[in-house]
């Protein structure tokens, strides 16, 4: 990579988006990030990058952001599993993404990479692992988020079609250190280090370490075909196969009760209706528990052939996700230690 290449990255303040800024100082580029106001950059910190103030709903703001720079990695998203105004995350992930393509056909960019997430691929009906081939409307995805991601990654095709050279790549369920808010998964590993995970539910997911990912951004820049999506994933493993693994990373005890799926059902039934009276959110999202009833089973073989995606083995970032919680203060554990 020239040591001259000028990269734009959105989300660079998130869990992934941080990895790929530091891959890319890494490799020599020049980085520019695009950050909220007020906004948590803790990620940031310490890094010789340029911050670009602005919202994907400015294309001002993008404008300048995106002037100048050759490569554009837009990995910023409103994800929530649980969104008490479903217009404003329609209104980041898929006007926002309309808005930053726009931006950088005008900027003629020499190539584009848009995050999207596996969550908006189709899923073989017997379980067997999924590829980007899989059939997919917008009535297979659940909820609000896996929906705006849906539209998005349709107005990414719109935008190859018409001759920006953009690339998407789907992550599967990243694990490993700066995940600050947690994501969905983080948070499943502070729960079990918490020992809040007492029983478990016959559900699965594709786990990939954080730093293959942010690979796999770069590679795709370099090397994929633009109006192609890559999944980038690495080992399915069973709900019951991550709680082992973390079991034998921490010594704390994997759950043994197997609940059948009715029950987180009816739980989150009733907690979002006291949550509507409450005026809180749900403790227990109704779009997570529906989810889990679908092992999250993907196959990365397209982006090991084209791309030379990386395989760290995910014991390993397990282990960095676990000492990075411990160490930031997520977990009991090290008090108690």
């Amino acid at each position: 990579m020239p040591e001259t290449l000028k990269c734009f990255v959105t989300g660079g303040s998130g869990f992934v988006g941080a990895h790929l800024v530091r891959a890319l100082l890494a490799r020599g580029a020049e980085v520019r990030c695009l950050v909220r106001r007020g906004g948590v950059r803790h990620n940031l910190d310490g890094l010789p990058v340029e911050l670009c103030e602005g919202d994907l709903r400015d294309r001002e703001s993008l404008v300048a952001g995106i002037t100048g720079c050759t490569v554009v990695y837009h990995v910023a998203a409103d994800y929530r599993l649980w969104v008490p105004d479903p217009d404003s995350m329609y209104a980041a992930n898929v006007d926002g993404t309309e808005n930053v393509l726009a931006v950088a056909a005008d900027c003629a960019v020499e190539r584009v990479v848009y995050t999207s997430t596996v969550g908006a691929l189709g899923l073989h009906p017997r379980g067997e692992p999924s590829d980007e081939t899989a059939p997919v409307s917008l009535d297979d995805m659940t909820g609000h988020y896996k929906r705006s991601k849906f539209l998005a990654e349709r107005a990414a095709d719109r935008w190859a079609e018409r001759g920006l050279p953009v690339v998407t790549v789907n992550p599967s369920a990243p694990v490993g250190d700066l995940d600050i808010k947690p994501t969905a998964t983080g948070q499943m590993i502070v729960d079990f280090l918490n020992g809040k995970m007492r029983a478990y539910v016959d559900t699965g997911l594709n786990l990939i370490d954080v730093r293959d990912v942010a690979e796999g951004h770069i590679l795709a820049a370099e090397r994929g075909r633009p109006g192609e999506r890559y999944i980038l994933g690495h080992r399915n493993m069973t709900l019951l196969e991550i709680c082992g693994a973390l079991s034998r990373i921490t010594g704390i005890p994997a759950p043994r009760v197997r609940l059948p799926h009715w029950i987180p059902l009816v739980a989150s039934a009733v907690d979002s209706s006291v949550s509507r009276v409450a005026g809180r959110r749900p403790a227990l999202a109704m779009d997570a528990v529906k989810l889990a009833r679908h092992k999250m089973f993907f196959d990365s073989g397209k982006a090991l052939r084209e791309l030379g995606l990386p395989q760290t083995p995910v014991e390993d970032a397990l282990r960095r996700a676990v000492t990075w919680f411990e160490t930031h203060g997520y977990t009991r554990r090290r008090a108690a230690q």
